[in-house]
C-alpha cells in the first residue's frame, strides 16, 4: 500500500486504530517515501513500538521484532552457522572420502547452512513484500551494537565473509525505537528520520482510548484519561504512558465499572502504577483530592 499523501495515511493510521498527530504522521510518510530508517525516542508506554505494528498490519507485511538487550551480538541478530549440520556434513564428506577439501570446505560455508537471525531475514529476497524490521529499545544494546546496524541501515545490505555481500532488492521499513535511557551514536543518527514522541494531550489521548477500549463507558474514558494526566503533574519514578492508560481502562471495564470512584482507583492503582514507592505517594496526596481535581 503507497500513500501519495500525508492525509492519506493519517486516516489510514486511524482506520487501524492509531491516532497520529500531524508532525508525527509526516515523519512516517517520509521515512515510507524516502525509504529511511524512523528513529523514535520517548517515554516507555507513549506508541513507538506500537507504530512498526500498525504499519506491518495496514500494508499487509511481515513484522520482524529484534528486542535488544545487552549483549547482542552477530550471532543474535544477523547469522549464525548451523555448527551441527556442518559438523554432520563433514563426518559424511569424510565417509565417502571426498577427494576435493576445497570443495567441501566451501560446501559447508554455503547458505544452506547459514542460520538467519532477524537483520538478515529482512533483506531476504523470498519476501513478496518487503516486511517491516523492528529494532525495539536500542538504548538496552551496548554501543558496539549500533556498529552492526550501519551498514544494513545506509546500504541494506550485510556482508558475511565466507559468502560475501547480500543486498536487499527492497528495503524494508525500519523502525527503531529508543527510551532514551542512554545516547544514540551519531553516526546511526544520521541513517535516521528522527521524532520524539511525548506523552499526548488530553484529547489525543481520549481519542486513543475511545479507538482502542471501544468496550469502555465515555464517562468512565474521559475520567480516567484526566486521573492520569493528573498523575503526570507528580513527580513519580515512573509515569504512567499510554500504555497503562489503556490497560487500566480495559482492567475497569472488566470490572464494569462505568465511573471512577476512589475505592476503584485505589483497588486499581497497581494497573497503572508499578513501583511501590508511587503508589504509597499517589495514597498519601490523596486518591479523593486527585479525583477532586479533576472535577469529580
Amino acid at each position: 500500500m503507497h500513500f501519495t499523501t500525508i492525509d492519506e495515511l493519517q486516516q489510514a493510521l486511524a482506520a487501524h486504530h492509531y491516532i497520529a498527530d500531524r508532525p508525527l504522521t509526516t515523519a512516517i510518510f517520509l521515512a515510507l517515501k524516502l525509504q529511511k530508517p524512523l528513529l523514535l525516542e520517548g517515554e516507555a508506554g507513549v506508541g513507538k513500538t506500537e507504530i512498526a505494528k500498525t504499519l506491518a498490519r495496514m500494508q499487509d507485511r511481515h513484522l520482524i521484532r529484534l528486542q535488544c538487550y545487552e549483549g547482542l551480538d552477530v550471532n543474535t541478530t544477523i547469522y549464525e552457522w548451523n555448527y551441527t549440520r556442518q559438523m554432520v556434513q563433514i563426518r559424511l564428506i569424510e565417509a565417502l572420502g571426498a577427494a576435493d577439501a576445497h570443495a567441501a570446505l566451501n560446501e559447508i560455508f554455503s547458505p544452506e547452512f547459514l542460520i538467519k537471525r532477524p537483520l538478515l531475514q529482512a533483506i531476504e529476497e523470498s519476501w513478496e513484500r518487503p516486511p517491516v524490521l523492528l529494532i525495539d529499545e536500542i538504548d538496552r544494546a551496548d554501543e558496539e551494537f549500533e556498529a552492526f546496524l550501519l551498514e544494513l541501515l545506509s546500504d541494506w545490505q550485510i556482508s558475511i565473509p565466507e559468502i560475501g555481500t547480500i543486498r536487499a532488492s527492497q528495503p524494508p521499513t525500519v523502525v527503531i525505537t529508543s527510551n532514551r535511557t542512554r545516547e544514540i551514536h551519531d553516526a546511526l543518527k544520521r541513517r535516521c528520520l528522527f521524532y520524539w514522541i511525548d506523552y499526548p494531550s488530553l484529547d489525543k489521548e481520549l481519542q486513543i482510548v475511545n479507538a482502542k477500549v471501544p468496550g469502555a463507558s465515555e464517562r468512565l474514558s474521559r475520567q480516567v484519561v484526566a486521573f492520569v494526566h493528573e498523575l503526570r503533574k507528580l513527580d513519580l519514578f515512573k509515569l504512567p504512558g499510554v500504555a497503562e492508560t489503556l490497560d487500566w481502562t480495559t482492567a475497569l471495564t472488566a470490572l464494569d465499572a462505568r465511573e471512577l470512584t476512589a475505592d476503584l482507583v485505589e483497588d486499581t492503582l497497581g494497573a497503572i502504577l508499578k513501583y511501590q514507592d508511587d503508589i504509597a505517594q499517589v495514597r498519601g496526596q490523596g486518591v479523593r483530592s486527585l479525583l477532586e481535581k479533576v472535577g469529580m
